[in-house]
């Protein structure tokens, strides 16, 4: 599992940003915030059609090293993309909630054994 839960949302999105967001105003923000080198910004411009931009973005988002990449992604988008921040909030609400609950089981003899499931 991903260290960075937002980066680990939009892995989850990956198809529904792909399919629904046109990258292109992402793009120059990210530049402005020095997330991308302009030899990113070079050639994910000469990328013809959206989807396929869309995901260079995000691959080279996946691969970055920088520390807010994905903060500074989620801020581009919400403007012109209210809808798809809603469900990235959601996701890592629910994300961050799960990672916080403690582990139901024990361990014995080195295994893990859970806790039984309860129906709700």
């Amino acid at each position: 599992m991903e260290d960075d839960p937002l980066k680990q949302v939009f892995t989850n999105l990956h198809a529904n940003i792909i399919e629904r967001v046109n990258p292109d105003s992402a793009i120059d923000a990210l530049l402005s915030k020095n997330i991308l080198s302009t030899d990113d910004y070079h050639e994910l411009r000469q990328v013809q059609g959206s989807k396929d931009r869309c995901r260079d973005l995000l691959s080279r988002l996946y691969c970055s090293s920088h520390s807010e990449t994905f903060i500074q992604l989620r801020l581009a988008l919400l403007d012109e993309y209210s809808w798809i921040v809603s469900e990235i909030d959601d996701q890592l609400t629910s994300l961050t909630a799960q990672r916080q609950q403690p582990h139901q089981g024990r361990f014995i003899d080195g295994e893990f054994l859970s806790a039984p499931c309860r129906s709700v």
